[in-house]
């Protein structure tokens, strides 16, 4: 009577039913040993997982580079360690090419550097963004 209200019990049969009533109070379950294997990875898995990472890090420069444009929008103090922080991370991230001085548009007059540093590293953060989705559409299976 013990063994139906154990967790996973099952019924007994003729030949359980037999062993059972000459054990003791224990089960047999204490005797065997269940070895214990390891989850194995699918190729699946991993280019799943490798595919998140690759978005991660476009996300995250395109995420530089729309803050980095704030700041220069709005002015903030470059002597801020924050500022200054996003702002060398950005020039980092623009690959040469989106840069402030000779990125793709150059603007000059009035505002000049505000102009340049929204088109530009805006122009960046949508081709991560593009990269990055591409690029993990590619890789997952």
């Amino acid at each position: 009577m013990a063994g139906i209200f154990k967790r996973g019990a099952e019924t007994p049969t003729s030949d359980t039913a037999a062993s059972a009533s000459t054990a003791p109070s224990e089960s047999s379950d204490a005797s065997t040993t269940t070895t214990r294997t390891r989850p194995s990875v699918s190729v699946d898995q991993v280019r799943t997982r490798v595919a998140q990472v690759l978005w991660a890090l476009c996300l995250v420069a395109a995420t530089v580079l729309a803050v980095a444009a704030l700041c220069i929008a709005v002015d903030a103090n470059q002597q801020n360690a924050l500022v200054e922080r996003v702002l060398e991370l950005a020039k980092v991230v623009d690959l040469n090419v989106f840069t402030l001085d000779d990125g793709i548009m150059a603007f000059t007059g009035d505002n000049a550097e505000t102009k340049n540093a929204l088109v530009n590293y805006g122009l960046g953060a949508a081709f991560y963004l593009v990269v990055g989705r591409v690029a993990e559409r590619l890789v997952r299976p």
